[in-house]
């Protein structure tokens, strides 16, 4: 893919959008929902067939959502679909190893007892937002289809499609991963390394419920989380170090379920691995400029952290309503959406926040990652210690409820 940043002008012959977001996955389908909800004419590219992204069998993933990203989920119209199969997170338990000293997180230690978070099956948010989407006049959903040049000019950008149509648009956004074709065509440099481990992921049924806790366990090895599915369902998210866990993938299923039980215990009492399990390598990226002329790069696009503490989704969330808010204010007021002070209105606020996620899991996995007795016994009394400071407990609850720092109005519950 290209990008001739030299384009001397925007065709006339292309279709005209006001926003064009090249990727349909969960946060670039949510951009296009925000802003054509409030009447921004907006193209959503994407190489994946809409019939293969909802299915009506479990695949095994799901996300964290934080109670912040459900007021933006909600301030977008998708909350009440979403949330009949929404599981709410009332209690987190961080425990490291078997340690019976632990931090403890309760929503009924909050004056609106609100939940700290759900846990939602992708393909309960994929479909919710591909129903959406179908329903807002002034979104197109392109697909499957592909992005092949975009021209971005001071006028404003032209993107190529795969069978040759092409679109205008005043702004390109970025959601298409990790290994963005436009951030590498715009010539945005990342700060990257990979941790060499691997994240599995997979979901158990189990005797006992789960009573909406989720636990994240810092075994001798790698995290284990355990997280509240509806029903007596956990997911999993297993991290290990890249040969054992590509040695764990290839193993038969009761093999598989042996080893998963040997770290999830039995306080559930029995477990059962159920549906597909999934494995990806673990990194950490930042871009390090997150916006181009006419470009906004959103979600892993911009940054990949690590998944110890659930918030990959939310991160990109909160990017999607940043970037939202900046655009329909700039409409609003009757200024170019693509204008550079408006992007860097998107880049000042999104940076810091996204550094200082990634910076903190980054840490807690190198610091859980060491066995020295020392440095385990610090950890073990860290945690009791802080479960034992309130203001410092409130502190991490809502920094981890997306409740901290200077929020976007959807992230507020406020109207975008």
């Amino acid at each position: 893919m290209d990008s001739a940043d030299d384009a001397a002008h925007v065709s006339g012959m292309a279709e005209d959008v006001e926003l064009l977001v090249a990727g349909g996955g969960l946060n670039g389908l949510l951009l296009g929902i925000a802003c054509a909800g409030v009447g921004l004419k907006v193209a959503v590219v994407d190489r994946q067939d809409p019939a293969t992204m909802v299915g009506e069998r479990f695949d095994g993933r799901a996300s964290t959502i934080a109670y912040g990203s459900k007021l933006v989920l909600e301030g977008a119209g998708l909350w009440p679909e979403i949330a009949p199969e929404a599981q709410p997170i009332f209690e987190i338990r961080v425990a490291n190893d078997d340690s019976p000293l632990f931090l403890h997180y309760d929503h009924r230690e909050l004056s609106d007892h609100t939940p700290l978070g759900y846990v939602v099956e992708n393909r309960v948010l994929r479909r919710v937002m591909l129903h959406c989407a179908a329903r807002l006049p002034s979104l197109t959903l392109l697909a499957p289809q592909t992005v092949e040049t975009v021209a971005r000019a001071d006028a404003g950008a032209v993107a190529t499609l795969g069978d040759g149509a092409e679109f205008t648009a005043r702004l390109v956004a970025a959601a298409d991963g990790k290994d963005s074709p436009l951030r590498q065509a715009a010539g945005i440099r990342t700060v990257d390394w990979s941790y060499r481990q691997m994240g599995i992921v997979t979901t158990v049924e189990h005797e006992r419920s789960h009573g909406g806790i989720a636990i994240e366990l810092f075994l001798a090895t790698r995290p284990f989380a355990i997280l509240p599915l509806t029903g007596n369902r956990s997911s999993i998210v297993w991290t290990e170090a890249t040969g054992l866990a590509s040695a764990l993938m290839r193993l038969a299923d009761a093999d598989f379920a042996e080893e998963l039980r040997a770290r999830f215990g039995d306080f559930l009492g029995h477990i059962e691995p159920v549906g597909p399990r999934w494995s990806y390598p673990l990194s950490l990226m930042q871009a390090e400029r997150y916006i181009a002329r006419r470009l906004a790069l959103v979600g892993e696009a911009a940054h990949v952290i690590h998944p110890i503490a659930g918030q990959g989704l939310n991160v990109g969330i909160r990017d999607v309503a940043a970037l939202a808010e900046a655009i329909i204010d700039a409409r609003r007021l009757g200024l170019d959406i693509g204008d550079d002070s408006v992007l860097e209105r998107y880049q000042r606020w999104r940076r810091f926040d996204a550094i200082l996620l990634a910076g903190i899991t980054d840490g807690l996995n190198r610091l859980f990652a060491m066995t020295f007795p020392p440095v385990e016994a610090a950890r073990h009394l860290g945690l009791a210690a802080a479960n034992r400071m309130p203001n410092l407990k409130r502190f991490l609850m809502l920094h981890a409820m997306g409740m901290l720092g200077d929020r976007p109005r959807l992230a507020r519950g406020e109207p975008l």
